[in-house]
């Protein structure tokens, strides 16, 4: 976002236009990801493995 930003500095008229509507767009998806991998749902590629997942997954020294 913060490149959306700057390259607003150096763009006038529509491009200038495009990127202000894109701002909130992009803070809203972003909120929503953090939303769904705070509630753990099992979504791939989105939640957060677990703990008990990523300790079980290890080699087993025996």
């Amino acid at each position: 976002m913060t490149a959306f930003v700057y390259l607003g500095n150096f763009t006038t008229g529509l491009v200038l236009k495009r990127i202000q509507q894109f701002i909130p767009v992009a803070v809203v998806v972003i909120a929503i990801l953090f939303i769904l991998r705070g509630m753990g749902l099992g979504i791939p590629y989105v939640s957060p493995i677990h703990i008990h997942e990523m300790i079980d997954g290890g080699q087993m020294c025996h």
